[in-house]
């Protein structure tokens, strides 16, 4: 299967609103392309190891032979690498801000599974595999966490969805647990009341969050990128894992395009 990415797929202010007219011609400060070579998916990873090692205290495995300073796993190299650039006044791209990565179908074959595999039984999903792409590593420097930057994601992620006929995302959707767990636990069983797949798409946590030693009746709010995803139409798909490397409670989430409500279309359409 041939993948079909975009070199430059979008420029936007920070702030822009990406319905607005001229989104893509006014005052560009944001640039979102696909990694191309090895340096820029690199830049991918530095930022990764930014946000996830030294803001969130991340123990992320040492890659002998490597540089320091990077988020480095085994399914990298079978990913498509979609970043987030300022752009300078004379049009120069500059550095990343933002990044996702996509496992596609034929990466996760070359891989030999999903990133997910490892935290779920996936059995549920094995019908779909051929039409579904995997999310992950989403993450935003902390002085650009802006729409425009999110929503060039978005716009990017959904329109090489449609590129490439793939029709449903999946990835897990993680919640810190400096608190203990608590917060994770009480927005689970306030998801698994709204938000919860139909019974033939359920999913295992290989390692559960322990919820029955935790506070589950907490009124909590869904972190910014699990509200998005909800708002897009996304469901979870079974009980949290723990991942004890990231600190994080991660709940398994899909989005079936078909779901996607026709205002979101229009935008990620533009």
């Amino acid at each position: 299967m041939e993948i079909r990415v975009a070199q430059s797929v979008g420029i936007a202010s920070p702030s822009a609103d990406p319905t607005s007219a001229g989104w893509a011609h006014e005052t560009p400060r944001l640039m979102a392309t696909w990694a191309r070579h090895e340096e820029e998916m690199r830049e991918a990873q530095r930022l990764r190891y930014q946000v996830f090692a030294q803001e969130l205290g991340a123990c992320l495995p040492s890659n002998p032979g490597l540089p320091s300073g990077l988020d480095i796993d085994r399914f990298d190299a079978h990913c498509e690498h979609l970043i987030v650039r300022t752009v300078e006044a004379n049009q120069t791209p500059s550095e990343v801000v933002g990044t996702y990565r996509v496992l596609t179908p034929a990466g996760a074959k070359q891989a030999g599974c999903l990133y997910s595999d490892g935290e779920f039984d996936l059995a549920a999903l094995d019908p779909y595999r051929h039409e579904l792409a995997e999310l992950g590593r989403s993450c935003i420097a902390s002085s650009w966490r802006t729409g425009g930057v999110i929503m060039l994601l978005w716009t990017e992620l959904v329109q090489f969805m449609m590129r490439n006929q793939l029709h449903k995302m999946v990835g897990c959707a993680s919640v810190g647990m400096r608190d203990g767990g608590h917060v994770a636990a009480s927005l689970w069983e306030q998801l698994r009341h709204t938000h919860l797949s139909e019974p033939e798409l359920r999913v295992a946590p290989r390692l559960a969050l322990p919820i029955s030693g935790l506070r589950d009746d907490l009124q909590v709010e869904p972190p910014p990128l699990i509200k998005g995803y909800l708002k897009c139409g996304a469901k979870v798909l079974g009980a949290p894992a723990w991942d004890p490397d990231f600190g994080t409670a991660d709940l398994p989430m899909m989005l079936d395009l078909k779901d996607l409500p026709a205002s979101y279309r229009r935008r990620f359409s533009r």
